[in-house]
């Protein structure tokens, strides 16, 4: 049995403009109230119909790193999800694709240009 996905982490250069990119495109909701002003997104309240995801948290680097992102978000439309994201100021980078029978993914860059995958699966 494989390890489980627990925790998605985005740093970049300006975690306040990140949080409100991602509070708008997904409906996250952030509690930044700790020293290192991390955004914490908490499992409970980003849950599917199954009670499926994962908490995860938004902060900013030290000066000169770039950043870094690494999760996929599951969405009720990957098209859909795809235009939101290029409308708020995001780029697509592929996608819908199928890439098997019941799952459909995209990848987008965020504002800041980190890679940021989204997927669709059938039951």
């Amino acid at each position: 049995m494989g390890q489980p996905v627990v925790h998605f982490e985005i740093i970049g250069k300006d975690a306040e403009k990140l949080r409100s990119y991602y509070a708008d495109l997904f409906g996250w909701e952030f509690n930044s109230d700790n020293p290192m002003n991390y955004g914490i997104v908490q499992r409970e309240e980003n849950t599917n119909a199954d009670s499926v995801g994962i908490g995860g948290g938004i902060g900013s680097g030290p000066e000169g790193y770039p950043g870094h992102v690494t999760f996929y978000i599951e969405v009720p439309d990957v098209e859909a999800a795809l235009a939101k994201a290029e409308s708020g100021g995001g780029s697509r980078v592929m996608g819908p694709e199928k890439v098997m029978d019941q799952v459909e993914i995209g990848l987008f860059n965020d504002p800041e240009g980190h890679l940021v995958g989204i997927v669709k699966t059938e039951s």
